[in-house]
């Protein structure tokens, strides 16, 4: 289909493309920021995400459209780049929590790398890991103790998996968990694309005394087909934007301590 659309200069083949590249980089698409960046009316974005998720590209959602679970779990540079300064705020807000001389896991994923870089003017900090990354960039710190799980290494994002990995992390019990997830249901129940991944978060979960979830809001839009266990378990949610009033209910029911980044002038 090559036809212009009405008030752009953009074909329409050209835009699905450029919607869909979008989605990839950013986890989701919403019609007001299409609107805006296309220059069309509403009514043609939402055509535009009717057509395209028909092909199966993406799946709509309340508001705009995300890529499916199969596609979703994107490459991990690039899952750097989606709400990246979101994940700074969330990481800054996570340090906030921990203080010096203190004991810690921290799990794969970016905002949990997020949150070692905030970390890296605390002192006397032990640091427990099976992130590689966070690992690489907190040792060169004289004033960590830093300990890698041993095991499987994944090609992907420098994860640490497996059952050696999971024996590692029972060795411990630490003060704080940081760990994030790629998926929220609305009952809370939080989800992951590895199984082997899940079991490494799980002990950690066991093995901590105080559990903090670090995750954008983006995640409440995503699925992901591993559970890794429910928002009731941990003790603190750092997110940028809580939307969710579900979610919301949920930790206040079950005393969780819930803590957004952005502050609510700049909403």
């Amino acid at each position: 289909m090559t036809r212009k659309t009405k008030g752009s200069t953009v074909d329409v083949t050209e835009r699905h493309e450029a919607i869909i590249a979008r989605a990839k980089l950013k986890g989701r698409v919403l019609v007001d920021e299409l609107v805006s960046h296309f220059g069309v009316t509403p009514q043609t974005i939402r055509k535009d995400l009717t057509d395209i998720c028909a092909s199966g590209k993406l799946q709509r959602i309340h508001g705009g459209a995300v890529f499916p679970s199969g596609l979703e779990n994107v490459k991990y540079e690039a899952r750097r780049q989606i709400a990246s300064n979101e994940k700074l705020a969330i990481g800054r807000a996570a340090a906030k929590l921990i203080p010096n001389n203190a004991s810690l896991f921290i799990n794969i994923g970016t905002t949990t790398e997020a949150v070692s870089q905030a970390l890296v003017d605390h002192r006397d900090l032990m640091v427990i890991t099976n992130n590689i990354n966070v690992a690489n960039r907190m040792r060169v710190y004289p004033h960590f103790e830093v300990a890698i799980a041993g095991g499987i290494v994944r090609p992907s994002d420098g994860a640490v998996v497996g059952e050696a990995a999971v024996d590692f992390i029972r060795q411990f019990k630490v003060d704080f968990a940081v760990i994030g997830a790629s998926a929220m249901d609305e009952d809370g129940a939080l989800f992951d694309f590895d199984y082997r991944e899940v079991k490494v978060s799980q002990a950690i979960i066991a093995n901590a005394r105080h559990v903090i979830l670090v995750s954008d809001s983006t995640k409440f839009d995503r699925t992901a087909p591993v559970r890794i266990g429910h928002l009731s378990q941990v003790n603190s949610f750092i997110t940028d934007r809580l939307t969710r009033p579900s979610i919301r209910q949920i930790c206040a029911d079950a005393g969780v301590t819930v803590i957004e980044s952005v502050d609510k002038s700049d909403r």
